[in-house]
Parts: C-alpha cells; sequence; structure tokens
C-alpha cells in the first residue's frame, strides 16, 4: 500500500500533465484570439523566456519525474519552484537573481512484501545572483555566485552542508536560434561534521528552435558530477529533448514545455529516465504602443459583446 503522501503528489502531477498536454493541443483558433500585444511580444518572449538572463520577470513551476528500469528502483518526484527577478543596478548592469525552491518526494527503501514509504518536504534551496550587461552584443552572459541553503526538511531530502561556487551563463540567440551553456560548481563549507562534503558540477546546455505561433523546440539536458563519488559515478550525462509554447491563460503569458531525457550514464541505483514538465508565468514589460493596442482590442471586445 502506497504512503497518502505519495498518491496524493502523483495525483497532482498526474493533473499538471493532463493540463500541459490540453494547453500544448491547443488550436490555432484561440491564438487568432489573443490581444495584439501579446502576438507582437510573442518572438520577443520565446528568446526572452530562453534567456537565463533577460530583462523579464518569470515564476518558472518545473516538475521532474525520475524513473528508473531496475525494479528495485522507486521513482522520485521533484517540483523546482524557480523564481527569475531581474533589478537593475546601474544603467548598464543587472543582477539577476534565479531562486531555486525543491518540494522533493523520496522513497525509502523498504523490506520486500512491506507497504512503499517515502518522505516529503522541502530540499536545500539553491539561489544564485548573475551579473549580467543590460546592453549585450551578439554574446549575452553573466556570471556570479551560486549557493546551496540546507534548508531539507527531512534528511533524505538534502545534504545538510551550505554550499558555494562559482556560476556563469553565456549564449547567443541568432535568427531562430538560441544557443547557450549555464555552469556551476559547489563547495560545501559548513554545515553537519556526519554528513559527506559536497564538490559537485552542473552544466545545462540548451538548443532551442523557434517555430511559428509560439512553438519551439527544447533541448536542455543537464549533466552533473559529482566529485566526492567513487569511480564510475561521477557523472550523470542524459540526451533526449522536447517541445514548448508561448501561450497564455487568459490575459496571463505563460511558457509551457513537456521534454523526456534518458541518461545514457549516470550512478548505480539512480534513475534510468527523466520526464521534465514546467510552466513559467511571465510578466513581460509592455511598450506604449504594445499597452494601447491591448486596450483598443479590449475596448473592441466590449463593444462586441451582445447588451
Amino acid at each position: 500500500m502506497k504512503s497518502q503522501n505519495q498518491v496524493s503528489l502523483k495525483t497532482a502531477w498526474m493533473y499538471v500533465l493532463m493540463q500541459l498536454v490540453a494547453v500544448l493541443a491547443l488550436s490555432p483558433a484561440v491564438w487568432a484570439q489573443q490581444t495584439p500585444a501579446i502576438e507582437d511580444q510573442t518572438g520577443d518572449l520565446q528568446k526572452a523566456t530562453q534567456n537565463p538572463v533577460s530583462n523579464l520577470i518569470s515564476v518558472p513551476l518545473q516538475n521532474n519525474t525520475n524513473f528508473g528500469v531496475n525494479p528495485g528502483y522507486r521513482n522520485q518526484d521533484v517540483l523546482n519552484i524557480q523564481p527569475v527577478i531581474p533589478i537593475g543596478i546601474s544603467k548598464d548592469w543587472n543582477l539577476l537573481v534565479r531562486w531555486i525552491a525543491p518540494i522533493i518526494y523520496q522513497p525509502v527503501p523498504n523490506a520486500p512484501g512491506t507497504p512503499e514509504t517515502g518522505e516529503y518536504g522541502f530540499g536545500d534551496m539553491q539561489p544564485t545572483f548573475f551579473i549580467s550587461p543590460k546592453k549585450p552584443g551578439k554574446l549575452i552572459w553573466g556570471v556570479g555566485p551560486v549557493f546551496q541553503l540546507p534548508t531539507a526538511t527531512n534528511t533524505n531530502l538534502g545534504q545538510g552542508k551550505l554550499g558555494i561556487g562559482p556560476s556563469i551563463v553565456a549564449l547567443t540567440q541568432p535568427g531562430h536560434w538560441t544557443l547557450g551553456v549555464l555552469a556551476n560548481n559547489v563547495w560545501s563549507v559548513a554545515g553537519s561534521g556526519s554528513r559527506p562534503d559536497v564538490n559537485q558540477f552542473l552544466m545545462q546546455c540548451f538548443i532551442n528552435y523557434n517555430l511559428q505561433k509560439g512553438w519551439f523546440i527544447a533541448l536542455s539536458p543537464i549533466i552533473t558530477a559529482n566529485w566526492e563519488a567513487s569511480r564510475g559515478n561521477v557523472w550523470t550525462v542524459p540526451f533526449g529533448g522536447g517541445i514548448g509554447r508561448i501561450t497564455k491563460f487568459g490575459a496571463q503569458p505563460v511558457s509551457l514545455i513537456a521534454q523526456f531525457y534518458a541518461n545514457a550514464v549516470h550512478p548505480a541505483n539512480t534513475p534510468d529516465w527523466t520526464m521534465r514538465l514546467q510552466i513559467s508565468f511571465l510578466f513581460p514589460k509592455l511598450s506604449k504602443e504594445q499597452k494601447k493596442k491591448m486596450l483598443e482590442n479590449e475596448l473592441k471586445q466590449l463593444g462586441q459583446q451582445p447588451q
């Protein structure tokens, strides 16, 4: 018998999946109903959401479900709440705050024939602070510190260490493409002496190709290395990708992405596959002309409604 936490969490994930698939399958007729301001911004939003240091406030909710082919492996669910907030610190520079707060369901090993159990709660938060030029050239970049905060509500959900390290992002966006990489390395500097030291590397490569009507192809595998692990258990290297779309819920612009990855290299007793679903709430800055078009369209729609 599965725990109530696991059942409720997986039910929530299934609901998110169904909603995401439904929205991704919306007909072009829905796009025809969008306001001109949002239509005008679609291309810009595609590239802005694919740029980790863009001047765009966004609140992504990213769910990762990890699967294993080993019969003894139990699926892990991680929901990352990761708001991105740009702050102008001068006329030439932005400070980008990217704060990842994970909510985790982690199965706990149990004896054969006994009910499956697991831990559910917050993991270790990871804020990153990028300094980036407001007017970059063809190469867009940002650099700054990344922190790991020991905020996990259970020892099975975090590493029990305060960590810090450098983080860098670099990308270019020629034509319909976004090509870039984000990388960091975190070392533990304080925390429980009974827990292993942390020395972890992360690199996310992203390759996006923007299509018409807000659609885009997205490949963003996350490669990691645990330098403290034994030989043969250091690297996790996935391959795969998926598809996304810029659309809106009412007047709220959102980005929806569905991806699937297979881990070509991974440590023992870790996932073979990952399904990643993401919805990002976007808060673009409208120009005066776009605001005017939006107001005119809303007034026109009100005039067309039956009395």
